[in-house]
Order: C-alpha cells, then structure tokens, then sequence
C-alpha cells in the first residue's frame, strides 16, 4: 500500500531533493495531514532532529494526537524511543541508532530500521558518509529484531524517475518476514500497485506534493477486480466498525470520495453517486482501507442524518442498537429533548449529573451477581454517555483516547486517589 510522508523542518512541511535541496514548501502541516489520514497511516518525519538542529516535537506530538502515524527522525536512545511509543505513534522508525542493544529492548511490531542507501551501500550522517556495508547484509543483520524496514534509494530520493523493481524484490526477499517498506523515484501509481503484489509498501512524498501523483489514485493502485465491468464492492461502515450498507466503486468515485472527503460510490444504474445529495443522509469520509485481497474496499464514514439506508434506517439490515445508538439518541436530546424530562435535568443541571455518575459507580463497584453487574454497569455508562452529550464529545472521541493509551508503554501504578 502507499504510505504518505510529512517531512517536516522549522514547523513546515517540507520536500527535499536528495535530502539537501528544498524543492516544496508546503506549509502548515495540518491540512496536508487531514487529506493524507484518509489513506491511513502517515509518516511524519523529523528532519531537524535528523540534522541535529532541533526538533518539531510538540507538534510531532499533536499530530499523532489525531492521525494514526508512525514517527521517524532523530531517534537514537531509548528515552526517545519509549517517549514517542508513549505518545501514540502506531511505529516509530529508527535510523542509525537501530542496533541490537536498543532493538532489543523495545516491541518489534512497533520498530520500523530505516536503512539509507546509495546505488545498495549504507550511507549514514545526513547521506553524506558511506560505510561500505551493504542494505541487504543490513537487512539480514536486523530482520529478526523489527518488524519493519524503510529502505530509501538515495540517488533517486525527490527526483521522481522510477523505482528499480528489481532492487525491490531483492530488498524484500533479504527482509524475511519483516514488513518492507520503500522510498525514493516512485513517480506512477501503477508502480505502488507493483510493489504492493510484491509484498511491501510505498512511502511518497514528492509526487504527491507536486501533483504528479494523485492521493486517490495512489490508494486505489493495489485494486483488482475479476468482475467483467472492474468494479470494487465497498462495505460502508461508520466509524465504530458497524457495516451501514454495501456499495460499488470505480476508479472515477474514489478520486471524487478523496477530493471531497464524503460519500461519493459507482451506481450501476445511475453511475457516479454522491450519498445523500437528494435525500440530505450525506457522508463525511474518515479513511479508506483495502481488504487482504486487495478486491475490496471499506469505507470509513461519519454518516449524518438518520442513516444509510433508503429505508430511512440506520444500517441496511435494519437499525442498530448498544452505546453508539445512545450516544446519537443523547445528542439529539440535547438539541429538542422535552423541557421537564429527565433527559433535559441531567444536561442541564450539572450537579444533578455528578450525583448520578457518583451514585452509579458505587453501586456497580458493590454489584456482585452477574445480572446486578450488568444493570449497574448499564445504569453508569447510560449517565457516563449523557456527560459526553453534555459537552459535545463523541464516542469515537473517548475511543481515540482508549486506543491512544492502549500504545503506551510506561504504565501508570494505578493506585486510588485519597
């Protein structure tokens, strides 16, 4: 799959030309990172703390907050390494400092080496010193101790001239079962879809910044299709996992999905279809994700109005009930609940909430059978949705934060506050 980068310098995001020359800058990062997140995850590099020169670390440290990224550039301790684990990134990429003394001590599935090679010999030192190692006796040193690679072809870093394919698969075949990811030349879509069969992935930068490449094309480069008219079915889910509804795509919808960030599918009757245009039910699109086949799509949505479904339901099987259902049922009270109902006190009387959300924890902490386990438990997240209700805080808010906190490493002790 394609892998968007952000390198960043002096707060900026930047494009460099063999790792020196400035070619694009392209500003405020945080727009570019909302329009890559729909690819899924982001590599956000450093390169001040690459250099030596200082570091984008807080805002390193905001964008991980929101995007699912894996965090590359100036790593060479532990320290550092734990730091940025702790602050949510999905990977972190290690240059120079991967060596076994630190691999070692951190979790595989979460290391990414980063090997910088000109013509196949190691370079180190910003790409200026060569150390007469090669990649692939790197690879074979490394491949058991990460559960990644980021294998960058200096020589063709920023110039856009093509990937040598056949470097690729020596780099993967070295790699064993280490996820391989490559940058440096790769200028057509087409190419991302070569090496995605292969068996890795492909970091871009350059010609994505320049436009010689389109993001939605990029996404879509690893699909195939055995249907006569090349058509990708598309589960559409919302942003909890729940399937709302199967659709088709084409080439054409998912550029105009990604250009607009909504709901936008193939009809096979009526051709492009953007959700909701007629019926108000529009989409706001999250991510895209491709199957294990890469012959289907999944679109993660924020689906509006009262559901997918031309039937006026939630789901095209029907309505869907549990914590997601009340969260939307609750911050519709908050807008037209009836004056004097219960849901009405609870958000407006702060204090009659926080008596709740004390009561209920109490009981549920003193509930012994399963069922009175249950009704408490039921009783406490009911009052627990209404606080979120109450100032404007989603559900997949709290789950950002749950899965943010599920990546950290340093564990808290946990004890009662007095």
């Amino acid at each position: 799959m394609m892998i968007p980068s952000i390198d960043l310098m002096g707060g900026r995001a930047v494009q460099l030309i063999g790792g020196r020359e400035m070619a694009i800058d392209a500003g405020d990062p945080f727009p570019i990172a909302e329009k890559f997140s729909v690819a899924g995850e982001i590599a956000v590099i450093d390169l001040d703390a690459a250099m030596g020169r200082g570091n984008n670390r807080e805002l390193i440290e905001r964008l991980t907050a929101k995007y699912d990224c894996r965090v590359g550039g100036g790593i060479r301790d532990y320290d550092t390494a734990l730091r940025w684990l702790d602050a949510g990134a999905r990977k972190i990429i290690i240059g120079t400092a991967a060596q076994p003394e630190l691999l070692s001590r951190l979790p595989r599935d979460r290391v990414i080496a980063a090997l910088d090679a000109v013509h196949g010999e190691i370079v180190v030192e910003g790409w200026t010193k060569k150390t007469s190692e090669t990649v692939l006796e790197r690879l074979a040193e490394l491949r058991d101790l990460v559960g990644g690679f980021l294998v960058t072809f200096v020589e063709l870093e920023g110039r856009m001239q093509g990937i040598d394919l056949d470097e690729v698969r020596r780099v993967i075949d070295a790699a064993g079962h280490a996820r391989v990811t490559v940058a440096g030349g790769v200028a057509e879509a087409a190419e991302i879809g070569e090496i995605d069969r292969m068996g890795a992935d492909a970091q871009i930068g350059m010609a994505l910044y320049s436009g010689k490449m389109d993001l939605a094309d990029a996404i879509a480069a690893p699909l195939t299709s055995d249907r006569p008219d090349g058509l990708w079915p598309t589960v559409v889910c919302d942003e909890h996992g729940v399937a709302l509804g199967l659709a088709w795509s084409n080439a054409e919808s998912v550029r105009e999905a990604v250009r607009t960030k909504s709901g936008v599918y193939h009809s096979r009757r009526r051709g492009l279809w953007r959700k909701g245009e007629s019926s108000g039910q529009t989409q706001d699109l999250i991510r895209i994700d491709l199957d294990c086949d890469r012959d289907c799509l999944r679109f993660v949505v924020n689906q509006r109005g009262s559901g997918f479904c031309h039937n006026d339901t939630r789901t095209c099987w029907g309505s869907d009930g549990g914590l997601n259902a009340l969260a939307r049922r609750l911050a519709a009270r908050k807008k037209d609940a009836p004056p004097g109902s219960y849901t009405a006190r609870l958000l407006s009387d702060p204090a009659l909430l926080r008596a709740k959300l004390c009561e209920e924890a109490g009981e549920l902490a003193d509930a012994k059978d399963p069922a009175h386990v249950s009704e408490e438990a039921g009783d406490l997240l009911y009052f627990a949705m209404a606080a979120l209700a109450r100032s404007g805080v989603s559900l997949s808010d709290v789950e950002r934060v749950l899965d943010l906190r599920s990546r950290k490493l340093t564990r808290r002790t946990g004890d009662a506050k007095n």
